[in-house]
C-alpha cells in the first residue's frame, strides 16, 4: 500500500496551440493540455461539473480530439507522436490504439458510416478512416480526399448528409466531397484573396444543423461567412464592430436555431449572432485574454434541484476574469441571451462553463499551465502560497487552499527553467528562462523591476537566491559559468565548468558554500570567502551529467545530486566521499528534495514518471509514486509544513502529497503524549540505521520552545501546533480556530485567516456586516439599457393608465405585471391592500426564482418568506449564504410575523419599540416583526427559533457533505463544528479516515468528544496493530474509559510467543481473568480437536 497519499491536484490549463482540443458529449466535457487529457462530468447531485478523470498515455504534444456521436463513453485522441488512441470513459482506459498514422494528425472525427472508426488527417491529406473493431478493422484512404495544395486546418463530417465533409485549409479555401458529386477542391476563398498568394487559415468550421447544404466558416483575418456548399456562393459576409476584431472559434447553438457564437482571438470577447442579421446581437467580455475554443453543450443542463448543495464558486474564480453581471434586460432584448452553456477555453490556458442566458460562469479553471512545469518552489513566509515555472514562458502563482491561481508573471519569456523566492517577506521571484537571461519580478507590483544578461543568449539552467544573504543571486547556464551576483547586478563571482552547468543549490549552514552540477558527470563545491575561481571539492563517480544538487538542511557537508544515469548520489563534505548510491529509477533524475524535520527523508523525481521516497541511512526506497503522467521535474515543501509536498511535471500538472503515514509513529507519540526523548531529537541519534522517525529541524524546536512557556492548556496547543505541522492545506487551521471559538477562547485571539474560512454562527453575521460595509466603500453599479417597446406594450400601458385614472388600482398593477414594470405595480399595491401587495411582491419573488435571478433576494425578505430565501440559496448551491440568513434568523436580526398586518397595524407597534423609535426608525435598522399588540408572543418565538435552528442545521449538514463528497472531510467537518455539533464533526473526520486529526480534536474538544473521541482511538489502535506500533497500539487504548477488553483482545494478537504475550499481559496491567488465548492457541486448539 502506497505510504504517499496525493492530498491536492492543480490542473493543467487547455493547450493554445492545436484546434481541435475541446470537445462534449451528453453532461462531459473535455479539453486537452499539452500531454493529457482532463475529463470534467456533471454531478447530477449536485448540478456542478467535477473532474472525473485525466487520460494520460500520449507521450507526445496531443493534437486533437473527438467525441463519438453515438457512444457518449467513447472519444478519440491524436498526437504529435503519430499516435491515434480510443478510450472508453466510463472505464477509464484506452480500449484501443493505433501506434502509426503515417503523420501527425491536424483534425480527428468519427466517421458518419461506423460505429468503430475514426477518420484523421494530417498536413495534405489524404484523409484516412481506421475502423478499430467489428470483423474487419484497419485503416483505409478516402476515395478522393487526397492530393491537396494547401495543408489541412481541420475538417467535418455534415451530421445528417451522410458521407458528405468538408476541409478547411490554411490558404483560406473549403474543399467539399459528397457521395455521388463531383468534388470540389479549394473553393470558397474569401474574396479579398483572390487572386493573391496571401494566407488567412480557416480557424473554425461548422455545418449548419437544419441544412444540408449551409456552412458557417470564419478565417482568422477576414470574418465569418455563412456559404452555401451545394451552390458554391457566400449567403452572408457578418461584420464586425471594429475592424480590428477576429474571430478564433465559433459555435452553433442548438437550443435556439439560427443562432451562433464566435469567441475573439485577441481579446475573450463572446459573442452572440443570427444568421438574419450581418452584425452581432449582443457582446461581451469574458476575460482579458483571447479565446481559443468552444463548444455548447448539445443538451442544457437541467434546472438546479431543489436538494442541490454545492456552494457558490464565485471564490475559486481567479481575479483576472472579467465576466460581468447580467444587465437588466427588457423583454425586447432577451431574444440576444440563448439558453445554453458554452466551453470555453481561452489562449491563457484557461478553462471554462459559462451560462450564457444567465451570463455567469457555472464553472472557471483560470491561468494553468498549458505546457512542461519546469520548477515549484513554496513562498519562504506563506505555506499557502507556491511559484510555479513554466514552457509556456510564465512562473504563476497559487494558493494550496483553494488550489486556484492568484498571480501570473507577464510571460513572454520563451522557457522559465528555474524559479526562486526572495529570502523571507520581500514578495519577489527570480526566474531563470531560455533566451532572456535572468529576472527579478515584483509580485505586488506585477512587473519585471531588473534582468540579468551576463549570460548572452545561453539558457540559464537554474537560478538560486541565497537563503542567508538576501543581496545574493546565483544562476548556472549552458555556456559553462556560475554567476554569483549582487541583486542591483554586481558580478561577485564567475565560475567557469567544462561544460553546461544545470544545477546550483547554496549551503544552509554556510552562506559562502554553494555547489553545482555540470553536464562533465561532476558535482563541484565552492567557497565564495576566497578570491579562487577553483572549486574547493569536486566529486567524481556518476556516468552520465549532473542535473541538480541539493545541500541536507539539517546535517552540515552532506549534499545529494541526481544524475541523468538513473541515480542520486549522497556526499560527504567533510570526509570527500560518496557515502550511498540509491538505484532504481530506470531514467534521468531531476527532482530533489530533502524533508527538513527527518534528516534520513530524501525524495526523488524522474523521467521514468515517478516520485521514490528514500531512507538515506540504508538506501531503502521507503516508497514509489506512479500518479503524473510524464517527467517530474521539481519537488518542494514548506519548512513550516514539512510534510506536504508540491511536485510538478511534464504532464502539466502539480500535485501535492501528505508524506505524514512514512513517520506515523511520530504522531502516535504525540497524540499518546509520549516523552519528548520520543518526538525531537537530534540528527546524530536519528540516522541511526532502523531507529523510528525523530523531528530534528527548526519548526518542532521552536513548538518545544514555545510549549516550554506555557503554564496553562499545554496539551491542547501541543496536539494543535504539531497538527497543523502534520497536516496539508485544506482546511485544518479553519478546523482548529473552530474548535478554540468552541472552547471559549476570546475572539481577538482568532487570526485573520479565520473570515475566510468556515466560520461560526455566532460569528458569521458580525464578519458578513463587516464585509459589506466594506464592499459598500467600493461598491460601483451597472445598469442596462433597453430598445424601444413595441406596439402591444404601448396599447397596454395606455390602458393602464386609463384603469389608475378611474381608481382601479389593481387591475393597473395587473397590466404593470403583464408589461414587466414590477416596480410600478409593486409602489402602488399598498393601495388596494398590504395583503395584496404581500402577495404581488412573492409572485415576483417566485417568477425571479424560476429564472434563477438574485433579485429575488431582497423580495423573499421583505415578505418574511425565510423558508423559501433558504430553500432558493440551497437550490443553487450557495449554501453559505443560506446558512448567513438561516443563522440571522435565529439571532432575531431577520424575524417576522407570518400573520397578515395592514399599515394602521404597523403604527400600532411604533410606542412599543425599545427606546420609544418609531415604526420608520425600526425601518431603517434590521427588519423586526409587526405587532398588533403588545401581545406576548415568547412561546411563538422559541418555535420559530427552534425551527430555524433546525433550518440552520440541515443547511451545515448539506454543506458538510458537499464538501465530504468533494474529498474535503476537514471542511465538512468545520460545517458541524459551525453549529457545535460536535458528534457528526468527528464522524465526518472518521469517515474521511483523518483518525490522527479526529483524535486530537477531540482529545481537545474533552467530555463532549469522548464517545467519539474513544472510537477513533479503538480505530487508530487496530490501524497499527502491526510488531513496529504494536505498543503505540496499546498506549492509544489506555487512553480509553475501561479498556480492559479492548487491551485483553489486543494482547491476543500480538504474533509474539507466549511469553512474549504474557509480557505484554504485565506491561498494560491486564488482569489474568480477563486474558484470553492467543490466537496461536486458538489455531491449535482446532488442529487438535477431533470428532
Amino acid at each position: 500500500m502506497a505510504k504517499v497519499k496525493q492530498v491536492g491536484l492543480l490542473a493543467a490549463g487547455c493547450q493554445p496551440w492545436n484546434k481541435d482540443v475541446c470537445a462534449a458529449s451528453g453532461d462531459r466535457f473535455a479539453y486537452c493540455a499539452t500531454l493529457a487529457i482532463y475529463i470534467y462530468q456533471l454531478d447530477q447531485q449536485y448540478n456542478e461539473f467535477k473532474l472525473r478523470s485525466i487520460m494520460s498515455e500520449h507521450k507526445k504534444t496531443i493534437t486533437a480530439i473527438s467525441w463519438c456521436p453515438d457512444n457518449p463513453d467513447l472519444f478519440a485522441s491524436a498526437s504529435a507522436d503519430n499516435l491515434l488512441i480510443v478510450w472508453n470513459v466510463a472505464e477509464q482506459k484506452a480500449v484501443a490504439r493505433l501506434d502509426n498514422t503515417k503523420g501527425v494528425p491536424a483534425s480527428v472525427s468519427w466517421c458518419w458510416n461506423s460505429a468503430d472508426g475514426v477518420a484523421f488527417v494530417s498536413q495534405r491529406g489524404p484523409l484516412y478512416i481506421w475502423v478499430y473493431g467489428g470483423p474487419d478493422p484497419g485503416v483505409t484512404v478516402h476515395k478522393e480526399a487526397h492530393s491537396f495544395l494547401s495543408d489541412i486546418c481541420l475538417f467535418r463530417w455534415h451530421p445528417t448528409k451522410k458521407g458528405k465533409l468538408v476541409f478547411g485549409h490554411t490558404d483560406g479555401s473549403l474543399s467539399i466531397f459528397q457521395p455521388g458529386c463531383k468534388s470540389q477542391k479549394h473553393v470558397l476563398r474569401p474574396e479579398s484573396l483572390e487572386g493573391t498568394d496571401e494566407e488567412d487559415p480557416v480557424s473554425a468550421l461548422e455545418w449548419d444543423l437544419l441544412s444540408t447544404d449551409y456552412l458557417l466558416v470564419s478565417n482568422l483575418h477576414n470574418g465569418i461567412r455563412l456559404v452555401d456548399s451545394e451552390a458554391l456562393v457566400c449567403i452572408t459576409s457578418f461584420c464586425f464592430p471594429s475592424a480590428a476584431a477576429s474571430v478564433q472559434c465559433l459555435a452553433w447553438v442548438p437550443s435556439a436555431p439560427g443562432m451562433f457564437i464566435t469567441g475573439d482571438s485577441q481579446v475573450g470577447v463572446l459573442r452572440i449572432w443570427n444568421v438574419s442579421r450581418s452584425t452581432p446581437l449582443d457582446s461581451f467580455k469574458l476575460k482579458k485574454t483571447g479565446f481559443h475554443a468552444l463548444h455548447v453543450l448539445n443538451s442544457p443542463l437541467a434546472k438546479k434541484a431543489q436538494s442541490s448543495c454545492c456552494p457558490s464558486k464565485s471564490q475559486h474564480t481567479s481575479s483576472t476574469s472579467e465576466a460581468v453581471p447580467p444587465p437588466t434586460l427588457s423583454q425586447n432584448r432577451s431574444f440576444s441571451l440563448p439558453p445554453g452553456h458554452a466551453v470555453c477555453c481561452f489562449m491563457d490556458g484557461g478553462v471554462g462553463l459559462y451560462d450564457m442566458g444567465a451570463k455567469k460562469w457555472d464553472f472557471l479553471r483560470d491561468l494553468g499551465h498549458v505546457e512542461t512545469i519546469f520548477d515549484c518552489k513554496f513562498k519562504p513566509d506563506d505555506p499557502n502560497l507556491l511559484a510555479t515555472a513554466s514552457f509556456d514562458g510564465t512562473i504563476k502563482i497559487w494558493d494550496t487552499n483553494t488550489l486556484t491561481a492568484v498571480y501570473t508573471s507577464p510571460g513572454n519569456e520563451g522557457v522559465v527553467y528555474s524559479l526562486s523566492w526572495a529570502p523571507g517577506d520581500l514578495n519577489c521571484i527570480a526566474g531563470a528562462t531560455s533566451r532572456n537571461g535572468a529576472f527579478i519580478w515584483d509580485v505586488r507590483k506585477g512587473k519585471i523591476i531588473t534582468r540579468f544578461n551576463e549570460h548572452g543568449k545561453n539558457g540559464i539552467f537554474c537560478i538560486s537566491w541565497s537563503h542567508k544573504d538576501s543581496k545574493r543571486i546565483a544562476t548556472c547556464s549552458g555556456d559553462g559559468f556560475c554567476i554569483i551576483r549582487t541583486i542591483d547586478g554586481k558580478i561577485l563571482h564567475k565560475y567557469k565548468h567544462p561544460a553546461a552547468v544545470f544545477g546550483c543549490d547554496w549551503s544552509q549552514n554556510n552562506k559562502d558554500m554553494i555547489a553545482t552540477g555540470c553536464e562533465d558527470k561532476n558535482v563541484r563545491v565552492y567557497y565564495l570567502a576566497t578570491s579562487s575561481d577553483q572549486p574547493l571539492k569536486v566529486f567524481t563517480g556518476h556516468l552520465a551529467k549532473v542535473f541538480h544538487v541539493r545541500w541536507s538542511p539539517l546535517r552540515e557537508g552532506i549534499l545529494c545530486s541526481g544524475s541523468d544515469d538513473g541515480t542520486v548520489r549522497i556526499w560527504d563534505y567533510t570526509q570527500d566521499a560518496c557515502i550511498n548510491v540509491l538505484s532504481g529509477h530506470t531514467a534521468p533524475v531531476r527532482g530533489l528534495m530533502w524533508n527538513t524535520e527527518v534528516p534520513y527523508l530524501l525524495i526523488s523525481g524522474s523521467w521514468d514518471y515517478t516520485i521514490r521516497v528514500w531512507d538515506t541511512r540504508d538506501g531503502t526506497c521507503l516508497d514509489t509514486v506512479y500518479d503524473h503522467g510524464a517527467d517530474v521535474y521539481g519537488l518542494t515543501c514548506h519548512q513550516s509544513r514539512p510534510f506536504t509536498m508540491a511536485s510538478c511535471s511534464r504532464d502539466s500538472t502539480v500535485r501535492l502529497w501528505s508524506l505524514t503515514p512514512l513517520i506515523s509513529p511520530l504522531l502516535l507519540n504525540i497524540l499518546t503524549n509520549q516523552p519528548w526523548e520520543k518526538i525531537i531529537g537530534n540528527t546524530d541519534t536519528a540516522m541511526v540505521p532502523g531507529s523510528p522517525p525523530l523531528l530534528c529541524g527548526k519548526v518542532s524546536r521552536d513548538i518545544k520552545q514555545d510549549l516550554d512557556k506555557l503554564s496553562l492548556d499545554i496539551r491542547a496547543k501541543k496536539l494543535r501546533w504539531f497538527s497543523e505541522c502534520f497536516s496539508p492545506p485544506g482546511g485544518s487551521s479553519n478546523l482548529w480556530d473552530l474548535v478554540s471559538v468552541i472552547n471559549g477562547q476570546d475572539d481577538s485571539l482568532l487570526p485573520g485567516s479565520y473570515s475566510k474560512g468556515v466560520m461560526h454562527m455566532k460569528h458569521l453575521l458580525k464578519f458578513k456586516t463587516s464585509e459589506a460595509q466594506e464592499l459598500t466603500i467600493v461598491k460601483m453599479s451597472k445598469f442596462g439599457g433597453g430598445i424601444g417597446a413595441p406596439s402591444k406594450e404601448e396599447r397596454l400601458k395606455e390602458a393602464a393608465d386609463i384603469h389608475l385614472r378611474l381608481g382601479q388600482i389593481q387591475r393597473y398593477c395587473e397590466l404593470m405585471v403583464e408589461l414587466g414594470q414590477w416596480e410600478k405595480a409593486l409602489s402602488v399595491a399598498p393601495g388596494v391592500s398590504m395583503k395584496y401587495w404581500k402577495k404581488l411582491m412573492q409572485r415576483r419573488a417566485d417568477q425571479l426564482m424560476a429564472e434563477d435571478n438574485d433579485d429575488a433576494i431582497p423580495y423573499c425578505i421583505a415578505t418574511g418568506d425565510i423558508k423559501k430565501l433558504v430553500t432558493f440559496f440551497t437550490g443553487r448551491g450557495q449554501l453559505l449564504e443560506a446558512l448567513l440568513i438561516a443563522q440571522e434568523w435565529m439571532n432575531g436580526s431577520l424575524w417576522w410575523d407570518t400573520g397578515n398586518r395592514e399599515v394602521h397595524d404597523m403604527r400600532k407597534l411604533s410606542n412599543n419599540l425599545d427606546g420609544g423609535d418609531n415604526i420608520d426608525g425600526a425601518c431603517e435598522g434590521n427588519i423586526r416583526a409587526p405587532q398588533s399588540s403588545p401581545v406576548n408572543h415568547t412561546t411563538n418565538d422559541v418555535d420559530n427559533r427552534q425551527q430555524y435552528q433546525s433550518l440552520l442545521h440541515k443547511v451545515c449538514r448539506e454543506l458538510a457533505e458537499w464538501y465530504f463528497q468533494d474529498g474535503c472531510a476537514v471542511l465538512a467537518a468545520c460545517c458541524h463544528l459551525a453549529v457545535d455539533n460536535i458528534k457528526l464533526a468527528m464522524c465526518s473526520l472518521i469517515r474521511g479516515n483523518e483518525l490522527e486529526l479526529a483524535a486530537c480534536v477531540g482529545i481537545v474538544l474533552g467530555e463532549a468528544a469522548n464517545q467519539s473521541t474513544a472510537y477513533c482511538l479503538e480505530l487508530l489502535a487496530r490501524k497499527y496493530m502491526i510488531t513496529p506500533t504494536w505498543e503505540l497500539s496499546a498506549d492509544l487504548l489506555q487512553m480509553i474509559p475501561e479498556n480492559d477488553i479492548l487491551l485483553a483482545k489486543l494482547c491476543a494478537f500480538y504474533p509474539g510467543s507466549t511469553d512474549d504475550i504474557n509480557q505484554l499481559h504485565e506491561r498494560r496491567s491486564v488482569r489474568p481473568w480477563q486474558r484470553k488465548p492467543c490466537v496461536k492457541e486458538i489455531c491449535s486448539q482446532l488442529l487438535n480437536f477431533t470428532f
